[in-house]
């Protein structure tokens, strides 16, 4: 019954921080209508587009960048409404209580109301997670207009009330209510009791402030069972998918885009488009065992060693980590967890945030991934494997699932922006010696990179074979694991990162 309810008043909707596919050997393509939490906040300020009229080179030398800080104008959401300090009210907290316990039957909002008028902020982010499943109308205005009361700020009629109301509160980065998890999970677990591991560990250090629903639930599905699709909506991950030589890769445009890793001298492409549909590889490349996320709303793919098991951690009989998707977002980033632990890992750092990797300090160490035209790897990397046409599950993959669905900016909130790039400028992301993170926009250095000159900034030095970027270390010369990814993506999850504008 409790579950009745909830899900007829939710929304549920199939598409996500990707496409949502429940059947992996169906011929159609997946839905990619963006769903109405796609209306965010929209008045960001214009911003500068990097200069990218460069001269050309035709003798292989180095540009020296000067360092780009970032700047101290970012996008204004207006000014912070005052929260308190220490523990909850306990009338405050009693309400919250009756209020999440009332979603088993019907809305307690009276509760809501006395909320409300608590002028403590700390409780609006609590407002947003039920706006984010709300999808009576009735209850979406009086959650709306309860945060509006809150915070003193006025929703306007042409905004979706979530979407305005989360990139608000990210921007103000107000803190979240003592025991604010203990109310959010029970939100998320009444529409998918699987996510209650993800919420367990006490000594989390996921900010859950930024964690929000993506529109599909979790990939938990056994390893020997991932040919069979998610019976329950998930973004399926895709383990072992036979590979073929480039030769056999000609059902692929030569313009369009693939993944290149190279892992002991084996590189492997993986098309675009059914990274798309997954979103999420496990395979083994040059001898070693790696999880390859794809976040589609952060334009960021990348590869993550899985082979190396922290000591005392039980993977159920398995060697390695085995990455899936886990339906949650954390500020339009994928939100990725290790199948066998339950331990949810940071997507953009490979940082264990819960459970017993967390415990054992893991963080995962990656490799780079170069984006690239198909027709430039082959050229580059002639010995190159690619990921076969229907994916080794009888798949038909549409060459553009997603039909242009981020062409507008983010989908998700995302709160405040880094000006310095407008957000979704492609960049190349490194973490150089030093632990700086240093970015490099794609339009400004490739045409630096041509006729193998290279690019130096921040400790980092970045070259191309012409098909995607590489990154060394100046000091040592050793390769840097490197990425491309969004602005908005990397610099959120980096705000310190150095910028090469040179």
């Amino acid at each position: 019954m409790m579950r009745r309810w909830l899900l007829q008043t939710i929304v549920v909707v199939a598409v996500v921080a990707g496409c949502a596919d429940v059947d992996p050997t169906s011929t159609a393509a997946p839905e990619t209508t963006a769903p109405a939490i796609t209306e965010t906040d929209n008045t960001k300020p214009d911003t500068n587009e990097a200069d990218n009229t460069k001269p050309d080179t035709n003798e292989p030398e180095t540009m020296v960048g000067q360092p780009n800080l970032p700047a101290t104008n970012k996008s204004s959401f207006g000014p912070i409404p005052p929260s308190p300090d220490g523990p909850l009210d306990s009338n405050l907290k009693n309400d919250l209580d009756t209020l999440f316990a009332s979603f088993t039957t019907r809305p307690e909002l009276e509760a809501m109301d006395r909320i409300a008028a608590s002028a403590d902020p700390r409780t609006a982010w609590l407002l947003t997670d039920i706006m984010r499943f709300a999808r009576d109308n009735a209850l979406l205005k009086r959650t709306a207009d309860a945060w509006s009361e809150l915070t003193g700020v006025s929703i306007p009629t042409d905004q979706f009330p979530w979407g305005f109301a989360t990139n608000h509160m990210i921007a103000w980065d107000i803190a979240a209510p003592p025991d604010y998890i203990n109310w959010k999970r029970q939100l998320f677990e009444r529409l998918d009791p699987r996510w209650a591991p993800l919420f367990d560990d006490p000594d989390a250090i996921v900010d859950w402030r930024w964690v929000s629903w993506g529109g599909v639930l979790i990939d938990d599905r056994p390893v020997d069972q991932t040919k069979r699709g998610c019976p329950q909506s998930c973004i399926p991950a895709l383990n072992d998918p036979p590979l073929t030589n480039a030769s056999e890769g000609s059902w692929y445009d030569d313009d369009a885009i693939i993944f290149g890793v190279i892992v002991n001298d084996e590189p492997v492409a993986f098309p675009k488009n059914i990274m798309e549909i997954h979103e999420m590889v496990n395979i083994t490349i040059g001898g070693r065992r790696l999880g390859i996320p794809y976040c589609t709303l952060c334009g960021s793919a990348q590869a993550y060693f899985t082979d190396k098991v922290a000591a005392g951690i039980d993977l159920d009989g398995h060697e390695t980590y085995e990455l899936r998707t886990s339906g949650l977002l954390s500020r339009s980033n994928k939100l990725m967890f290790e199948l066998h632990t339950k331990s949810v890992i940071d997507t953009f750092t490979g940082e264990a945030q819960s459970g017993p990797l967390r415990q054992a300090g893991v963080t995962l160490n990656q490799t780079s991934v170069r984006t690239s035209t198909w027709g430039d790897w082959k050229n580059a990397h002639p010995n190159t494997k690619i990921v076969a046409e229907d994916g080794g599950i009888g798949r038909n993959y549409p060459l553009d699932p997603l039909r242009g669905r981020d062409d507008d900016g983010p989908i998700f909130p995302i709160g405040d922006v880094d000006t310095r790039l407008t957000v979704q400028e492609p960049v190349v992301g490194v973490i150089a010696d030093n632990g700086a993170a240093v970015a490099f926009p794609v339009a400004v250095i490739e045409p630096l990179t041509r006729n193998g000159a290279s690019v130096s900034f921040g400790g980092v030095t970045i070259s191309s074979d012409g098909a995607g970027y590489s990154a060394v270390a100046d000091a040592t010369n050793e390769p840097l694991s490197a990425h491309q990814a969004f602005w908005f993506a990397w610099s959120q999850f980096h705000p310190e990162t150095l910028l090469y504008l040179s």
